[in-house]
């Protein structure tokens, strides 16, 4: 299985996200998994944000792009293609403000293609290309933002998330949150990263046997 792994945390190796990202590639190794990563860390290699020339670039058509256009575009089609390759995607990131970190957003937008990570049909319907790998997202909040809690109403990360991967074909995304943990006491940020860990356990079985199933299939019809 080919792993795209994105970590976006500022706090390098006091990040919860990354030690559980870490954590959740392990677990999969010890279910059987032959793992191939792909390593990124936007925070250090950040995409670059989009610019006026990386817009008009982008929707132009292929033959119609002048050598500086695709020079703009070299390091989003590069991006892109390593999404392609991947099997499967694991997404770690702390919640900031309510929101994902800038530096993964500026990942987003260098991800979202038309004519590469989404195409349109014949009745211009647009079509995702990445529907057939598996999605992780690994997520960590000071505060407890699930239902029930006073800040419940204030995540803006998980359906931000789920909108822009859906539009590129990822519709099904499963979400471990490990929450709450700065800004709660000792004894619920324990709690908290008990629970993160069971869960990604559950998720690492559940993709191992995915991925045997997966090549499985591959195998008979090579057969």
């Amino acid at each position: 299985m080919k792993i795209f792994h994105v970590d976006s945390s500022a706090k390098r190796e006091r990040s919860n996200s990354r030690a559980l990202s870490r954590q959740f590639i392990e677990n999969l190794r010890a279910e059987g998994v032959d793992v191939e990563v792909d390593y990124l860390d936007v925070t250090v290699d950040t995409p670059p944000h989009v610019t006026e020339a990386f817009a008009i670039a982008t929707y132009k058509e292929e033959h119609e792009r002048t050598a500086d256009m695709r020079a703009t575009l070299a390091a989003s089609d590069a991006l892109c293609k390593r999404l392609l390759e991947a099997d499967a995607f694991v997404f770690a990131m702390p919640m900031y403000n309510w929101s994902m970190p800038s530096a993964f957003k500026a990942f987003i937008d260098s991800a979202t293609r038309p004519g590469i990570t989404y195409k349109a049909d014949a009745d211009g319907n647009i079509v995702g290309q990445l529907s057939r790998q598996k999605v992780l997202f690994i997520t960590t909040r000071g505060a407890d933002l699930r239902p029930g809690n006073p800040f419940s109403s204030m995540d803006a990360l998980t359906p931000a998330l789920k909108a822009a991967f859906a539009f590129i074909g990822a519709n099904d995304p499963h979400f471990v949150d490990a929450q709450p943990l700065q800004f709660s006491d000792q004894e619920a940020r324990i709690e908290a990263l008990k629970r993160a860990h069971a869960e990604l356990a559950g998720v690492a079985a559940d993709w191992a046997a995915w991925e045997r199933a997966r090549v499985g299939s591959e195998l008979h019809e090579t057969a």
